[in-house]
């Protein structure tokens, strides 16, 4: 299936909210002579991919989106230059996607029930990475690769931190799922094509407050004493460091978290405060129903030179 629509060639906020000013620096962090304008290919338009696509077509980029969604392409259009209704693991459609293409950002995830599925998991990310490396070997044009992974690929360090040199431990089969196709990805790159992969810790911003995600807890009780450490990023600075990725020109694995490293109880604390809301209690005498707890370093990817937009956490 590969159902395209060009607008170009047809007869509370918007999916990117940014302070311009803070953005505007990623530009003159530019570090090589790139075409004022370029051809991107956003591999699943969802939350990331469809600010990113507003953030580059605002540019002046000549951007295509994908969807697996028929209901959302006419909202996709109104960020992108053409729309492609497609599965992201079929290869037919890839080879058609990246033809003239310089940039491709991968931002693909299971949506609803077929989160739960591991053997949908496993097609979404491992079957679309095999088919990418095949497409991408005949796609000569594409100078950069930006694939979107997690930090669940660490599983649980008991609080200590982890950098993109540690040893690979996820607690599940998801998180292996992750991490091979981390792998199969890298084998795309070549002397003239760069494959950036960028671990993103819990995902927040616009239309995904940390008070919608933990309002509901104001006011209970709650087993655990509230230790575990959540790495967070803002919408914001992904959008910024895949331009910065793309802009530099970075190969190899990056974590991309902000700077906060506070406890689930320090992280809830504030929330309530901010809103108005009932503090939380923890019972230390039960043991609590989540147990992954790290620090995800940062370091590499500002060593490179990427400056958080929002390096504490927003609430």
């Amino acid at each position: 299936m590969y159902d395209s629509i060009d607008k170009n060639n047809s007869s509370g906020e918007t999916s990117s909210a940014f302070d311009m000013d803070l953005l505007a620096k990623l530009i003159r962090q530019q570090t090589q002579n790139r075409p004022l304008f370029e051809n991107m290919a956003i591999l699943g338009c969802g939350y990331v991919g469809s600010a990113v696509a507003d953030y580059w077509q605002d540019r002046g980029h000549d951007v295509t989106g994908t969807t697996t969604s028929r209901e959302r392409v006419a909202s996709i259009s109104e960020i992108v230059s053409k729309v492609v209704l497609m599965k992201a693991d079929n290869l037919t459609s890839l080879q058609l996607l990246l033809e003239g293409q310089n940039t491709l950002l991968v931002s693909v995830a299971p949506t609803g029930s077929q989160e739960s599925s591991e053997s949908t998991y496993a097609d979404t990310y491992i079957n679309t990475t095999k088919n990418l490396v095949v497409a991408l070997d005949q796609a000569p044009n594409v100078k950069q690769i930006i694939y979107l992974s997690s930090c669940s690929v660490y599983g649980d360090r008991q609080g200590a931190w982890v950098d993109e040199t540690a040893h690979i431990d996820p607690l599940d089969r998801k998180g292996h799922v992750l991490h091979q196709a981390e792998q199969i990805i890298l084998q795309a790159a070549n002397h003239h094509q760069k494959v950036c992969v960028l671990r993103l810790g819990g995902i927040y911003g616009p239309e995904r407050e940390l008070v919608n995600m933990f309002g509901d807890m104001a006011g209970m009780t709650v087993p655990g004493k509230g230790d575990r450490i959540i790495n967070w990023i803002h919408r914001d600075d992904i959008v910024g460091a895949i331009e910065f990725a793309r802009l530099n020109g970075l190969e190899g694995i990056y974590n991309l978290v902000d700077d906060s490293q506070l406890t689930v109880k320090e992280q809830i604390g504030r929330v309530c405060s901010a809103y108005g809301l009932p503090p939380v209690q923890w019972d230390a005498s039960k043991s609590s129903l989540q147990r992954k707890s790290l620090q995800v370093s940062n370091q590499k990817i500002k060593a490179a030179g990427y400056d958080l937009i929002h390096p504490q956490l927003l609430v």
